[in-house]
């Protein structure tokens, strides 16, 4: 049998330890005396299908190709359960566990930890990092059928978790109303960066690709995440304005990531937008640190209101001026560090863009005021003592 306070984390979304948020909790749960396991799909810079990293063993499985469609979600999720399950029944033998710790999206985990938690007893923590129904309405644009299942199975990760994380209090709301959990069972520990790894560096004039201003994206690119109403704004501050001295890096990957660079090419941008699609970590610094602007183009949806993007607290961590569209939790991490844009207008957008790229003593006031709103409240240092206090009171039970 396990001894106590082993834990063992699954995140179906990104390979560890390129998922900063999950490899946080899982160095400061290990830096607490906690022996740590992850379950964590295969990715670009993770290929190895077992590795011990910082004395935490991560077993990964792998996926079939990612495809935007609810038929490619249904592969996925049954590939990743067999695969998650398969690695568990190992962790179990290898390293043993008396928590399990899930991570969304999807919000299915629970079915790998039901096994372990009936047959021998172990504990399930369910870290809600997003609104799968939400996530699926602004993804599809329609309820329905599957809208339903994903609240079915949201409710019953909520019925079998014996503790509940959210990134929020927008989620915390949720957890409290149609997870019908106690408030003593729901902690919020924010997805804030650590300081000491995002480190501002000094910009570097060739990735402005001769242009006298660099504008920055980094995130996923998928429907919610408006990459589209972004080259709209693009396409009207390079002809509408006539600002070709303007050179934009959009950083990142997704299952629209190539339908995104035929639209750039279509509106005739390809000499102003740069995908780089994913990079490493020290890259991904270098190249936010040498933005002028870094923006977030998220539509104004129900999903994205109720989402913390990491983007805008890593923008923050990089002291780093912003632009995004008028969101519930975008407004919160941000404050005075940003631009808001009205919801989903493109041209307001471009408008905001280019007030900060005319104002050098406005960037640098709202890039002051992110950088201290992480170190005063957002950073990871805030957030660490609450997980462990999580995990105190779960184990103390």
């Amino acid at each position: 049998m396990a001894s106590p306070g082993k834990i063992l984390i699954i995140v179906e979304n990104l390979p560890v330890p390129f998922d900063r948020r999950v490899w946080m909790e899982s160095t400061t749960l290990a830096a607490a005396d906690h022996p740590v396991s992850v379950i964590c799909p295969t990715g670009k810079g993770c290929e190895q299908e077992k590795e011990v990293l910082q004395g935490i063993h991560i077993y990964r499985h792998r996926l079939p190709p990612e495809v935007s469609s609810s038929g490619g979600y249904l592969r996925e999720y049954a590939a990743a359960l067999l695969g998650e399950f398969r690695l568990a029944r190992r962790a179990w033998k290898e390293t043993g566990f008396d928590v399990v710790h899930v991570c969304n999206p999807p919000d299915l985990l629970f079915l790998v930890a039901l096994w372990f938690k009936f047959i021998h007893g172990v504990k399930l923590v369910y870290d809600h990092h997003d609104v799968v129904p939400e996530m699926y309405e602004a993804k599809f644009g329609r309820r329905g059928f599957f809208y339903w299942l994903l609240r079915i199975a949201e409710r019953l990760t909520y019925l079998a978790a014996d503790m509940v994380i959210e990134t929020n209090e927008s989620h915390r709301r949720i957890a409290l109303s149609r997870g019908k959990k106690k408030p003593d069972r729901v902690f919020v520990i924010r997805s804030g960066p650590d300081l000491s790894k995002f480190v501002p560096q000094e910009p570097v004039a060739e990735l402005k690709r001769g242009k006298k201003h660099l504008v920055g994206y980094m995130g996923v690119m998928g429907e919610p995440e408006g990459i589209d109403l972004l080259l709209e704004s693009i396409r009207r501050i390079v002809f509408d304005k006539g600002r070709r001295d303007i050179h934009f890096v959009l950083v990142g990957s997704g299952p629209l990531a190539e339908d995104m660079k035929k639209l750039a090419a279509d509106l005739k941008l390809s000499e102003f937008v740069e995908f780089t699609g994913r990079i490493p970590d020290a890259e991904m610094i270098r190249v936010l640190s040498t933005c002028d602007v870094c923006v977030n183009p998220d539509r104004k949806t129900p999903y994205n209101d109720l989402c913390t993007m990491n983007k805008i607290l890593e923008y923050m961590a990089l002291g780093k001026p912003i632009v995004q569209y008028d969101l519930v939790e975008g407004r919160f991490s941000a404050e005075g560090a940003s631009l808001y844009a009205r919801g989903n207008d493109a041209a307001d957008f471009a408008d905001k863009v280019l007030e900060l790229i005319n104002d050098p003593a406005m960037r640098d006031r709202l890039g002051r005021e992110g950088r201290a709103r992480m170190e005063d409240a957002l950073e990871w240092r805030h957030q660490a003592p609450r997980l462990l206090e999580a995990y105190a009171r779960l184990l103390a039970d």
